[in-house]
């Protein structure tokens, strides 16, 4: 394998671990737990894997290990630090016992299912330490759900002898992670499943899961990207520039970034769906800091948008609602008529007041609205050009302000949509140690007997050697909602919290960054020099534990 220059000298750090996890650890038991919401319908569904207690390791003695091979799958959208948390589960797995044996099975949970597998080696493990991606063995988006997929892979977790699996994913694998372990559990096959929380969204987080692995590293990149766009703005002067970002679900990226770059405007979704705003609320919200920038000379600015944007309208999140109920129900008779037939199939069945919403909608968004969904049931919104429908909507409403004497200014535009730029960065320092740690703490989970947890790390804005490490049983960050027109039991995603101290620190100052130049450029990702540079934590993360 090719390496360039910063690879080679990356592959020599050597993450730091929690004082925890240094040596031989012991297990302390916390109270029993229950599930965040719908307790009595979940504890049904999971009756084997509900109510487990909380787990820290704290410094043990050591005593002789038991031999345990381990499987391990990457499954969903990369995030950066993905190799590590591998890198951390084959050291463990290896100290624990050098006979002991990772597998690792290709392109995500389908590799389980499918029988494709390496044996992971040192010499191959070492060609990936601290490197991005997740090229180590692949991922997909395969959902582990139905029966005959647990049988298919117990066949090769019999014939490889693994005693365990460890899923590292976001709230949707994770979720499938727990559904495993349950089946394992309730037909005592022995063997054990354990989550990992991946997602660069950043909302796979809790009172227990600190923040999600990657998220550091992707908005840190994010915000590099937007701190040379904020630069090219000031120093040309001429152009609006709409920067979609990554967040389906919640708004992290978006608010993670403006904390760090000060652009002049910000829209947070979780605002919007709180408000009450509709689509032309946001657009008289940009319009209003534009005229107000061209009235002192400045025809230019910087607007972030996250990608999730549209679903958090409530109109047309009501739409989204029933447009995955009905396609979902009727999807087959719907999937082979004419474009026209299609939109006159969906104004039919929907509400008056959905009706009435999809008729309003610009033609291309509308047409997308009523596309195949994603492997969950849901409207591929990364595909909708969100950042131009809002531009484009914002040059109508100020040229009619324009002839109404309201504006006098210039507005060309540029756009861009940050995405994939972000989800196989070189983990920052942060993300390089605390994947390693969560590595580290699923192989003690494994070595402890649990089955059904997600390896946790917490502490984690205090020196590298405080973190606490642990795990958390999954069941304890589900609850029941609806997907793909059922009901089904899901870990919440969190959402950015208008009462956080992230979102009052942005309120606090998006007014005076909306109307004057505020920009902050943050620059590369930096990996070697003073701490303060090179281990800070994001913004949020700090913000969160003040």
């Amino acid at each position: 394998m090719e390496k360039s220059i910063l690879q080679q000298a990356r592959a020599a750090y050597k993450p730091k671990l929690p004082v925890a996890l240094q040596g031989a650890v012991k297990v302390k038991e916390g109270e029993p737990t229950q599930s965040v919401d719908n307790q009595e319908e979940i504890k049904k569904l999971f009756p084997n894997t509900y109510g487990m207690p909380l787990v820290e390791f704290v410094p043990g003695e050591e005593a002789a290990s038991k031999k345990m091979n381990v499987g391990i799958i990457l499954s969903g959208g990369q995030a950066p630090g993905g190799h590590n948390v591998i890198c951390g589960l084959f050291d463990t797995v290896k100290r624990l016992n050098p006979e002991n044996k990772l597998y690792g099975f290709l392109m995500g949970p389908g590799g389980l299912v499918d029988h494709n597998y390496i044996e992971i080696t040192a010499d191959y493990v070492d060609n990936y330490r601290n490197t991005g991606g997740f090229d180590m063995i692949g991922s997909g988006r395969t959902k582990l759900e139905k029966e005959e997929q647990f049988e298919k892979g117990l066949e090769i977790i019999r014939e490889l002898d693994i005693q365990a699996i460890v899923i590292i994913g976001g709230d949707d694998s994770n979720t499938n992670a727990c559904v495993l372990a349950e089946y394992y559990a309730a037909h005592n096959y022995g063997v054990q499943v354990i989550g990992c929380p991946k997602t660069i969204d950043g909302d796979l987080k809790n009172d227990q899961i600190e923040t999600s692995f990657g998220f550091d590293t992707a908005t840190k990149t994010y915000s590099e990207l937007i701190g040379n766009i904020e630069r090219d703005c000031n120093s040309a002067r001429k152009y609006w520039h709409f920067i979609k970002l990554m967040g389906r679900s919640a708004s992290h990226i978006a608010l993670e970034c403006a904390l760090q770059c000060q652009p002049n405007i910000c829209i947070i979704s979780e605002e919007v769906e709180a408000k009450d705003l509709t689509l032309n609320d946001i657009i008289e919200q940009i319009c209003n800091a534009v005229a107000a920038r061209a009235a002192k000379g400045d025809n230019y600015g910087v607007v972030l948008i996250p990608e999730g944007l549209i679903e958090f309208i409530p109109a047309i999140g009501r739409l989204i609602s029933e447009l995955n109920d009905l396609l979902a129900e009727h999807g087959e008779e719907y999937k082979d008529l004419e474009p026209e037939a299609q939109r006159n199939y969906i104004l039919a069945h929907l509400t008056k007041d959905s009706a009435a919403t999809f008729e309003t909608l610009p033609e291309s968004v509308a047409r997308q609205l009523s596309l195949d969904r994603d492997p969950h049931g849901n409207v591929q919104v990364s595909l909708i050009e969100t950042e131009k429908l809002l531009s484009e909507m914002c040059e109508a409403k100020l040229a009619k302000w324009a002839k109404e004497g309201k504006y006098v200014g210039k507005f060309a535009t540029l756009h861009h949509f940050f995405g994939y730029e972000g989800r196989c960065a070189t983990p920052s320092n942060f993300d390089a140690d605390y994947c390693y740690a969560l590595g580290a703490s699923a192989a003690q989970l494994i070595a402890n007997g649990k089955t059904g947890y997600m390896a946790i790390v917490k502490n984690t804005t205090a020196p590298n050697n405080e973190w606490k490490a642990g795990g958390v049983p999954i069941t304890m960050m589900m609850n029941i909602e609806r997907r793909n027109g059922k009901d089904k039991p899901v870990i919440r995603k969190a959402l950015v919290e208008l009462d956080g101290n992230p979102f009052k620190a942005f309120v606090a100052q998006r007014d005076k960054w909306a109307i004057d130049t505020c920009y902050v450029y943050p620059g590369p990702i930096q990996y070697w020099g003073p701490t303060e540079v090179c281990d800070k934590t994001t913004m949020t993360l700090a913000l969160e534990h003040e």
